[in-house]
């Protein structure tokens, strides 16, 4: 079987230390484990706890070449990519930048095995434009991450934004989108990060994605890619009740349309149970890179979210 993991994260060493050398939030810092501890603000009931494996690319290569299967992956960023907005304008563009040039090394080294996608910082626009347009012309990345909020706010459809949206339908370019811990830490604290674990990113990458649709985003930008993870949240069993809204916002059209659009990373094998017939319609691709779409899984997708009634699902 050839799988193509489209939610892998592998994150640089330089990156970190990088983030270590910060005496003011966010920073990171050592850990026991043999990776980092990712830091916010002071006295979280949940941060961000990486291992050495998150850090060492060819020891996960490795452990998946021995699955018995060919596995090859696109790199996303997970809840690290909201770190890049909420650093000084300067230097999250300098940081984002340096990510991008790690993530585009490794995409030379592992040609047709790795593809990366791109960080960019949201909180100018001019800057979030340029951080785009070098990740793609000049280091040939095939995404961009996409956080769930712009480090404390959660407008990722603020109107400034438009343009750096337009930009990636223009380039046909997926979103990644990702749950980024900054939001809901506070509000869903206690029983040590349980409660946040379990419901905060659900909530998080739900509430982003509703706003790409009730802000018209999604209406302006009909080829706009988005790809939801964590099985979409809770929005493939709750579009019914998105749709009983929709008129609120004053959309032509109703919410699902829109979700039907979005993509989302496969289920969790603890949420199958529940998902029903949709958590099998798994899907391998990676809509716009040349070499995925020359492999064929570009079309295989398309057409499966044609025939499909809810939002497309893939690995």
């Amino acid at each position: 079987m050839h799988i193509i993991d489209s939610h892998f994260h592998w994150w640089p060493r330089s990156v970190m230390e990088f983030f270590c050398k910060r005496e003011t939030f966010p920073l990171a810092r050592v850990n026991e484990k043999g990776g980092y501890s990712v830091l916010r603000q002071e006295h979280a009931d949940y941060f961000l706890n990486s291992w050495a494996e998150w850090f060492d690319l060819e020891k996960q290569f490795e452990h998946m070449d021995g699955l018995g299967h060919q596995v090859d992956v696109v790199c996303s960023i997970g809840p690290l990519s909201v770190f890049f907005s909420e650093l000084p304008t300067e230097e999250g563009r300098d940081a984002a930048i340096m990510w991008n040039e790690e993530m585009a090394g490794a995409q030379r080294k592992y040609p047709g095995r790795l593809w990366a996608s791109a960080a960019v910082p949201l909180v100018d626009t001019r800057i979030a434009l340029d951080v785009l347009n070098d990740a793609v012309s000049r280091l040939g990345l095939m995404g961009v991450n996409l956080p769930g909020s712009i480090g404390s706010d959660p407008n990722i459809d603020a109107e400034r934004l438009e343009p750096f949206y337009a930009r990636c339908e223009e380039l046909g370019l997926p979103l990644f989108l990702h749950p980024t811990d900054a939001l809901y830490t506070n509000s869903l604290n206690g029983y040590n990060g349980s409660l946040f674990l379990s419901l905060g990113r659900v909530i998080e990458v739900s509430v982003a994605a509703m706003r790409l649709i009730l802000s018209g985003m999604m209406e302006r930008h009909p080829k706009l890619k988005i790809v939801m993870s964590h099985t979409g949240g809770a929005l493939p069993y709750q579009s019914g009740r998105m749709d009983k809204n929709t008129p609120r916002a004053n959309l032509p059209q109703p919410a699902s349309s829109y979700l039907k659009r979005m993509y989302r990373t496969q289920p969790h094998r603890r949420d199958r149970p529940l998902c029903g017939r949709q958590a099998k319609a798994v899907l391998q691709q990676c809509p716009a890179h040349p070499e995925l779409a020359r492999s064929g899984f570009t079309r295989r997708a398309e057409a499966r979210a044609r025939a499909g009634t809810g939002l497309t699902t893939i690995t």
